[in-house]
């Protein structure tokens, strides 16, 4: 029973860093591609980023992915799922990765403790590695949050509604 324990424990450990590597690679990204959005995360209460991926078939979609928010103030990680079905005209398979800046504590902390529900988008996409290009940008949803999409590579065409949710991981929080 132990050792199920422990390696239950290393596993989780694993998907964490994992997730934290991809946390840095997509703010790396952002970095690049903004350099003001280093600044505004820095000063921000806190921020989110999560990786992605979206399939849209005719008149559905669905996205995945993972990430997780970080409290600037206190370090605290809390790492998060995410999930959506749209439906609307689209085809293609794109990864992208999304950072939300916190500008208040308090949006900051409804979004980790009771998840968030986002509907309607519309992008374009024709990228693979460094070809091609990209659709994306800043959205503000909500006073005191902003959001920002970068398509990391695939193709895409798509204007579809539907719901994405982010909640809590409980087995990476446990």
């Amino acid at each position: 029973l132990a050792a199920g324990t422990a390696l239950a424990q290393g596993d989780k450990a694993k998907k964490q860093a994992e997730v934290r590597k991809a946390a840095e690679t997509a703010l790396e990204k952002f970095y690049k591609a903004d350099p003001k959005i280093r600044a505004e995360v820095e000063r921000a209460p806190g921020y989110a980023v999560f990786s992605n991926r979206s399939t849209k078939i005719l008149l559905l979609g669905s996205d995945v992915g993972y990430g997780m928010a970080v409290d600037n103030r206190t370090g605290r990680e809390t790492f998060m799922r995410m999930a959506g079905l749209g439906a609307g005209l689209g085809a293609g398979v794109t990864t992208f990765r999304v950072v939300f800046v916190f500008h208040e504590e308090d949006v900051m902390r409804r979004f980790i403790d009771s998840g968030w529900d986002f509907g309607g988008q519309a992008d374009a996409a024709a990228q693979v590695d460094d070809t091609g290009a990209a659709a994306g940008g800043k959205v503000t949803v909500e006073q005191g949050m902003s959001i920002y999409r970068i398509t990391d590579d695939g193709i895409a065409l798509n204007a579809t509604m539907g719901g994405t949710r982010y909640w809590k991981d409980d087995e990476l929080n446990s």
